[in-house]
Order: structure tokens, then sequence, then C-alpha cells
């Protein structure tokens, strides 16, 4: 099949007018002219790669070379998951037609006086409008620390689960009590839909503000903003149901549920929010760094004209 021609920069929609995620499962996905198609028993859909950010491809899936060429000259971002988006394995490139979002991160995770302004950003988002302008670091995880302790303890009432504190193997939570193995499953659905998106944004999955030293850091970060309306009344609610295959069916309603309330234009929004910057797409222009101005244009001799 002979190569199409790229699609013009100009041409391709800002990233602010697209449509934001597709997820795709059990097709065979091709391209068509400027469409990517997804096809199954049922059909075929014409998807215009130009007006979508990124594209999650589910179990099942299959996707051919004329597919991915057109999504990448797109600036479309490709992630492979699992089923409804936990559990991330790999992505192509980030949507991100600007380094301004990673630049913002890496700022705030360098920078000590920004790394506390953005991690008291997340905070706030948890405490609910509770005044968080002056509080230290140490402060901040005290206050988080006591809100966890007291919603285990709500929760455990509400739903009458015995809960003895949060104890769990990283490396086999289901030897675990049943509250604390459903918990662990719970968080790691989450934590498979946050990576995804993270990476989606072209941040740093391991450039955290408020985790430090391991590569899901920011995905950590992100995550702990939803855990108490999400992953955590799900898990003991399921736990006092005594269902059958209880980590399954962690895993299924955690799926179910994060495709109900939305939660990944929200984790856009989120991530936004707390590093203080948008993507903007229309960033075709390289700058080049500057100690006192911070960037110039790119693509100028910066010669002194007496020098040349």
């Amino acid at each position: 099949m002979p190569r199409l021609p790229p699609v013009p920069l100009q041409a391709l929609p800002r990233i602010e007018d697209r449509l934001t995620f597709l997820y795709l499962e059990h097709c065979v996905v091709h391209r068509e002219d400027g469409a990517v198609t997804a096809r199954n028993a049922e059909g075929t859909t014409y998807i215009p790669a130009a007006t979508l950010s990124v594209l999650m491809l589910g179990p099942g899936t299959s996707i051919s070379h004329q597919a991915m060429v057109l999504l990448a000259e797109c600036g479309t971002t490709t992630v492979w998951v699992g089923e409804r988006g936990v559990r991330y394995y790999a992505h192509g490139r980030s949507l991100a037609a600007t380094s301004r979002l990673a630049e913002a991160q890496a700022k705030a995770a360098t920078n000590k006086n920004e790394r506390l302004q953005v991690a008291r950003r997340m905070y706030l988002k948890r405490f609910g409008g509770e005044h968080v302008g002056s509080l230290t670091m140490q402060q901040l995880r005290g206050r988080e620390g006591a809100r966890m302790s007291r919603l285990y303890r709500s929760l455990a009432k509400q739903f009458e689960v015995r809960w003895d504190g949060r104890s769990y193997e990283a490396d086999d939570f289901d030897a675990a009590d049943p509250i604390n193995a459903a918990i662990s499953a719970a968080n790691a659905s989450l934590y498979g839909l946050v990576h995804a998106v993270v990476v989606g944004l072209g941040c740093s999955p391991g450039l955290g503000i408020v985790h430090s030293g391991h590569a899901r850091s920011f995905v950590y970060d992100i995550a702990d903003l939803y855990k108490a309306e999400v992953s955590l009344p799900l898990a003991f609610r399921l736990v006092s149901e005594e269902v059958p295959d209880l980590l399954r069916e962690v895993r299924r309603q955690m799926r179910e549920l994060m495709h109900e309330c939305r939660l990944i234009p929200v984790i856009v929004r989120d991530i936004q929010e707390c590093l203080g910057t948008n993507i903007v797409a229309d960033a075709t222009i390289v700058s080049l760094w500057d100690y006192q101005q911070g960037a110039v244009a790119g693509g100028a001799n910066w010669s002194d004209p007496w020098d040349t």
C-alpha cells in the first residue's frame, strides 16, 4: 500500500477543540484515507483521527501500521490498556504538541517553593475548601493522615466491616485480609487509568510532587485525589456484600464506576489545575532557553552582527 501524504500541521484542530479519549476493544483498527476505522462483527466505524486526543486500545484489538502512521501524524496518543482503561501497558507519542505541561511538572518537582505550592493544590482538592495556604508538607501529611484514618473508620462502621488498619504485601496483596485485598485491587485499577491519562498528556509518571523515588510517583499523587470517593467506598461495600470471587468483582465494578462517573476528563482537569497550566496545541515554534528571559525565539541567528 503506498504511503499517503502526511497531514499538514496547520490543518490539525487545537487540542481544546478535540474529542478527549476514545476507548476501543475487540476490533481491528485500520486506516482509510484521513480516517481511522474500527471494524468488528457489527460493521465498520469511521473515526476522524485529527479530532481525537487519545485512542485507548483495550483487549482484543489489533492495529495496522498505516493506522499508527496516521495517528502519529495527527498528534494523537495511542495507549494500550486493559479493559475499560484499567492497567496501563504501553503508549505511543504524547498528544501534547508542546512541552508546557511537562516543563511545569519538572519545575514543580525540582523547585522547593513551587513543589510546596503544587502539593497544597493537590491537598486542597481533598480537604474540601479548608485553608492550607500556610501549611508545611509535614502539616499537610499529618492532616491527610488524620483524614484517611477517619475515612477508614467511617466506611468500616457504615458497611459493618471489621477494620484493623491498612496492611498488605506489595507483591502479594491476595494474601491480605479481604478488605485490605479489596482496597489494593481497587487502587490498582485506579492507578492503571491515571497512568494512561498521565502519559497521554505528556507528563512523566515518575516525576512526583508528594510521592518521590518511584517510577509511578506522579501516578500515585493524582490517584490519591480520588480514592476517598471511588476506590475505598467500593471496596468496603463489596466486602460487606460477601460477593464471590471478590477481587475479580472489585476490578469489574471499578471499571464500570470509573466509566460511569467520567473520571478521565476529571483527571485531565485536575492535573492541569494542580500544575497551574493547560496544554496549548498551537506550539509549532521551538523556543530557545534563556537564563534571564526564560525563552527566546528559535529559528533565528542570535550572533552579534559584528562577529560575522
